[in-house]
């Protein structure tokens, strides 16, 4: 099995639950068609580099997996037919030193992830500050 990593780009528009959902259908295209998805990447909402069907924002995600060529092909189908992703790209990794930077790149997103959880900040509600009138 070979190692790619898909990068794609859902529309700003959608809501947290539907941007969620896109995201889930996409990893299922590859759980279906025998790919092992390594690693997942939510980079959030970010600036596009030039405006796209109108957009000047988008929702990036990118997929670490292994899978056979022939997964590929239905994946960017899947991507291409979809109205809520504006953006795509897959990139296979076959050298050695490509390898090595895939698994950088994958230990990389599993710590945000499991940083994540933790990351989330406590907020402690601040003492009232007593006023005293005269």
């Amino acid at each position: 099995m070979t190692c790619y990593e898909t990068l794609f780009v859902v529309k700003p528009t959608l809501t947290d639950e539907e941007t969620a959902a896109q995201i889930e259908k996409i990893k299922e295209v590859v759980a279906k068609n025998g790919g092992e998805l390594i690693a997942t990447d939510d980079m959030g909402m970010r600036k596009l580099a030039y405006p796209v069907e109108k957009n000047n924002r988008g929702y990036y995600t990118v997929l670490f997996y292994k899978a056979e060529g022939t997964l590929i092909s239905e994946l960017e189908r899947n991507l291409k037919i979809n109205e809520d992703v504006i953006k795509f790209l897959t990139v296979k990794y076959t050298k050695q030193k490509e390898l090595a930077q895939f698994n950088k790149l994958v230990e990389s997103a599993n710590k945000k992830t499991d940083a994540a959880p933790e990351a989330a900040p406590v907020e402690e509600e601040a003492p009232a500050a007593e006023s005293t009138e005269a």
